[in-house]
This record gives C-alpha cells, structure tokens and sequence, in this order.
C-alpha cells in the first residue's frame, strides 16, 4: 500500500511493529471502556469471550474484563482466559483483585490445580473458537461488613461453570468495566484475535443492561505499546486483533447495533 494512503487510513504515530514492547513491564495492551450511565454501581458483569485465533507462540498473552473496587477499599479485580506456556496446552485462567495500596486482596483456596502453584492464575483448558462467559459477580455482605466477589468461567459449548475462587472486599459496587489485551509477544509475533459479545452489567439496583457501545484506547507507544493492533466492530461482536495495521483511532467510540 502506498505510504500517502496508508497514513489517511491510519492514526499519526510513531511505529512500533517489531520487536519487543520496551514498557516497564514488557507487555502491551489494549482496551475497550464499557459506555455505562456515568457513576454507574455495577455488582455484576459478564461478557462472552472467544479466542478465534490464540497466539502460536510461547509467550503470555491474557484475555480479560477488568473493574475498578471504590470505597471504602478501593483497589481493582480482573478475570481472564490466559495463552501461558508454563501450563498444559498453554491455558490457564486468572482471577485477581488489589486494594487501593496494590496488595492482593484476601481470597479462598481455588477448587482449580495449578502446575506453578500460582494462587490466582490456575489451570483450565480453554479452547481457541470455544466461546466462554466471564462473569465478575457481587455476593451478599457479610457480618464484618465485606462483601465476596466471584469470578466465574462459564464454556458455552459444554454449558460447565466454574467459580475460580472468591475475593474479599469492603467495597459494595464496582465502576467502569474494560476489556483488554495484554501480550508480553513481540510486536511482529503471530498474530491473534478475540471476540467479545454479549457485555451485560447489573448495577446496584438490579437494572441490567445490555452494552452495546464501547470506547477504544490502546497502550501509547510513548508507553512502549505495540501499534500494529486494532479494534473494530463485525456483527455483533467487538473484535481485537493484534498483527494488523490500526484503523480505529485510540479514543473512538463503537457501537453495535
């Protein structure tokens, strides 16, 4: 493609489509923000997740919905299917949550094994074009006034739910939900996509919501993001791919309809 087209396609930013992501982590990531009534208290949010295309590679990439805990605790939580090489057939899943200080919330023993006897990432034996529900749900307060928060992983083909273990914390809701990406992959690796569907809240007043609208952000390259990912709309489902020239601005809004 010739350069003067392919800058009119695309955003004006500095490349980075090789290598590895030079961010302080190592990784880079990509989002889509929930379009919620603003100030929204959210207690449950699922959303459906299908791997078209997993990475052929060796390194971690994870899929997951993340929100973030208010007060009085604060902090965040996120469930995701993980592409890691260091467990059977490279599949395992997280379930994770930190206070406002960054230490692991307290949490139950996962009913799950884990090869690396890691607590919050376990094995499970996902499958590339499987869809699975990921759910983050609220469960009722308890007598010291914390509330248990359970991710839960639901194979769509099988119809088997597994609750991965529960979280603790004060907090009664949570806000602004995101998809992302994180790939610890070179920026030329293989390529990969994933498909979400059905996102659906339920706030503190029991009023579910199907959301249909969602914003883009990707990792800056200032931040050492890779820039040859993309986000668009096909069908129903939001898709994100990685090894793909960008098209949809960082900041764009897209909907579903």
């Amino acid at each position: 493609m010739r350069d003067w087209v392919r800058n009119l396609l695309a955003p004006h930013v500095s490349e980075r489509v090789a290598g590895a992501p030079p961010s302080v982590s190592g990784a880079s990531s990509f989002f889509l923000w929930w379009d919620l009534p603003y100030g929204e208290r959210v207690v449950e949010a699922s959303v459906t997740l299908e791997v078209a295309r997993r990475p052929e590679l060796d390194r971690l990439v994870s899929f997951a919905i993340q929100g973030a805990f208010v007060r009085p605790s604060g902090g965040s939580c996120h469930l995701g299917l993980q592409h890691d090489p260091r467990f059977p057939d490279r599949s395992a899943i997280n379930w994770e949550g930190y206070d406002a200080g960054g230490s692991a919330l307290t949490a139950s023993e996962s009913a799950l094994p884990s090869v690396i006897e890691e607590t919050a990432t376990r094995d499970y034996a996902w499958r590339q074009a499987v869809p699975y529900k990921l759910t983050i749900e609220r469960g009722d307060e308890r007598a010291n006034e914390t509330y248990p928060w359970f991710g839960a992983v639901t194979n769509l083909q099988s119809g088997e739910r597994v609750v991965v273990r529960e979280l603790v914390n004060a907090s009664r809701y949570m806000r602004a939900p995101v998809m992302y990406i994180e790939s610890y992959a070179p920026c030329d690796g293989p390529g990969f996509e994933a498909r979400w569907t059905n996102a659906t809240s339920v706030n503190l007043g029991g009023v579910v919501r199907a959301v249909r609208s969602m914003s883009v952000d990707y990792q800056p390259h200032a931040a050492g993001g890779c820039t040859n990912t993309n986000t668009a709309v096909e069908g129903d489902a939001f898709v994100q791919r990685a090894g793909q020239m960008r098209v949809t601005k960082s900041g764009t809004t897209l909907r579903i309809d």
